[in-house]
């Protein structure tokens, strides 16, 4: 039986987001980017985990890149509102924006883990997207910014700057990973329901 198929039979739309499974997928999104209200290290942040975890299981490529995107956005006017002023300076910087686009290339460097979000590839694609967001925040930190000059050496002297913060950076997108692959695959266990919406 095709996929078409099995989901007219069972009477599911499987690119609705009202849908079971996607409904879970978002609400597991939302909750940790949430955390990001939560005392962590510097860097030891879900961002890349749940943009890998969303390419991975929406079924509708679309749901993938903008569900992590938006749960992104409410937990930056969460912050804005704790911190105020000192969060709006960090808003308009082009390093912060620089981590929505992190989000959306982890969201479609998610979409080779689907059908194949075993441990081993889930951590490979981890480390993947750590670097990732190494290299393009820090570029971006560097590029029109003022902490450095805008010269090779300038741009070597960001990155080396940034060593420190990488370890945390891996650490984190490990661990939220680790939550979200594995609780979701749980989850599916006890659910058969969760399968059909998604990949």
């Amino acid at each position: 039986m095709t996929a078409s198929a099995s989901s007219s039979s069972s009477g599911q739309d499987p690119r609705g987001l009202l849908a079971p499974g996607p409904l879970m997928l978002a609400a597991m999104i939302a909750l940790a980017a949430l955390s990001r209200l939560l005392p962590h290290p510097p860097n030891f942040s879900p961002v890349e985990a749940m943009a890998l975890f969303g390419g991975a299981y929406f079924a509708h490529r679309g749901w993938a890149v903008v569900i992590p995107l938006i749960a992104m956005v409410l937990s930056d006017v969460a912050l804005g509102l704790i911190h105020g002023g000192s969060y709006l300076d960090y808003v308009a910087s082009l390093g912060f924006w620089s981590v929505y686009l992190c989000i959306a290339l982890s969201s479609a460097m998610g979409f080779g883990l689907r059908g194949r979000a075993n441990g081993a590839n889930v951590l490979g694609y981890s480390l993947a997207g750590s670097v990732l967001f190494f290299v393009v925040t820090n570029f971006f930190t560097w590029f029109g910014g003022t902490m450095y000059p805008q010269t090779g050496a300038g741009l070597v002297a960001a990155y080396v700057a940034a060593i420190p913060f990488f370890q945390w950076t891996v650490l984190g997108t490990l661990f939220y990973s680790a939550l979200l692959f594995g609780g979701f695959a749980l989850l599916r266990r006890r659910a058969p329901a969760l399968r059909a919406q998604t990949v």
